[in-house]
């Protein structure tokens, strides 16, 4: 029955395009937020719970989702961050030995509303020729006007700062109090895979809020200093960059993710951008400048730090670039322990290529010491 029961429901942009489909159980309502798109072939558990997509509807390219459920553990916060689903084929069945519940009891019970059935390589394109847009999905089809008027009131992703969103309100600690390092995060949307990869290289974290002052992370007397990956337009966070700012006139090691890259090339005089319809998936080919070897990552950003200015700053070098468009993946200052990527080493999900970033953070930190 919930195959034949489900209703009718689209999704409008911006700009009045409409693509139809129905809505994912015997569910109905609407929902709002900047429409994008990733290519990841798994792993949407991760993207749904990443606080970087806070505020988007995420269309997935793959074919099939929820065909593998959900596993508690497969979280990168404490609650789905995206505004909507939207998907070719949704499985309500499941086959995976893992899994806990599947992929409609984890949307029933995070109040996720969901679209399928959608065209969605014909979306994808629409998105790709067009670029990045607000957007709405709904089962109230018959009320079309009354929609384009209640999205036209959803501010742009552009300017708007959701940090504040998604980071926690209290700083809290992560890791083993005994362990050799400790780490002082800023939190403007933290992955908790990237906790993970702290901790499991000795390291004991203290996780702050993303208004925290350079005073209160040195505080905790760390060893070296993160800034997290993070969801909206960088421009708006001034507590973070003038937290970066203070870190860098201090000379104390740096490192960066993400957002928390576009905070540092910020607090650097260098200016940040809106992408046409930004990179996310987990197959984005990038190279190591430095050493000449490529990697396969995974990236999640709709903003990127302007390579003209980058490379006119004195302070700063170009580490990794992005081989389908040239666009800067990594920097580090030239007489400063900072060092930051656009993408995520993390990877979850996605490949480990990147994964000696994390390493190249606590040899910085040992020789700071030195």
């Amino acid at each position: 029955m919930k195959y034949q029961a489900r209703k009718k429901a689209l999704i409008l942009l911006a700009d009045g395009t409409i693509f139809h489909g129905k809505a994912v159980g015997d569910a109905e309502g609407t929902a709002f937020g900047e429409v994008c798109f990733n290519t990841g072939m798994t792993g949407y558990q991760e993207i749904f719970t990443d606080p970087s997509y806070f505020g988007q509807i995420m269309v997935t390219t793959n074919a099939h989702i929820g065909n593998y459920g959900t596993n508690e553990e497969e979280v990168e916060s404490n609650s789905v961050k995206i505004s909507g689903l939207v998907c070719k084929n949704f499985s309500y069945d499941y086959s995976r030995v893992d899994a806990n519940a599947s992929l409609q009891e984890f949307l029933n019970n995070s109040n996720l509303f969901a679209i399928s059935d959608v065209d969605t390589r014909a979306l994808v394109s629409y998105i790709r020729d067009n670029g990045a847009m607000n957007a709405v999905i709904s089962t109230d089809v018959d009320n079309i006007e009354s929609l384009k008027e209640q999205l036209a009131n959803v501010p742009s992703m552009e300017g708007l700062e959701l940090s504040s969103k998604v980071s926690t309100k209290e700083p809290y600690f992560y890791g083993d109090e005994n362990a050799k390092y400790k780490i002082a995060a800023l939190d403007i949307g933290i992955k908790k895979n990237i906790l993970r990869n702290l901790a499991k290289r000795d390291a004991y974290i203290k996780v702050y809020p993303y208004n925290a002052s350079y005073k209160e992370l040195s505080s905790f007397n760390p060893d070296g200093y993160f800034i997290s990956n993070g969801p909206g337009d960088p421009e708006p966070l001034t507590d973070a960059i003038q937290t970066a700012k203070d870190i860098i006139a201090n000379n104390n090691p740096l490192f960066g993710i993400c957002l928390g890259h576009q905070v540092i090339a910020l607090a650097n005089g260098v200016s940040t951008y809106k992408m046409h319809n930004g990179h996310r998936g987990i197959n984005h080919p990038v190279m190591n400048i430095t050493t000449g070897k490529g990697e396969i990552t995974s990236q999640n950003h709709g903003f990127a730090i302007n390579r003209e200015e980058t490379e006119a700053n004195a302070e700063l070098e170009i580490t990794h670039k992005h081989l389908n468009d040239n666009t800067v993946a990594g920097i580090k200052m030239k007489n400063k322990n900072v060092f930051s990527v656009q993408y995520h080493p993390e990877a979850s999900p996605g490949p480990n290529d990147s994964n000696y970033l994390f390493d190249n953070f606590f040899e910085l930190i040992k020789n700071s010491q030195n």
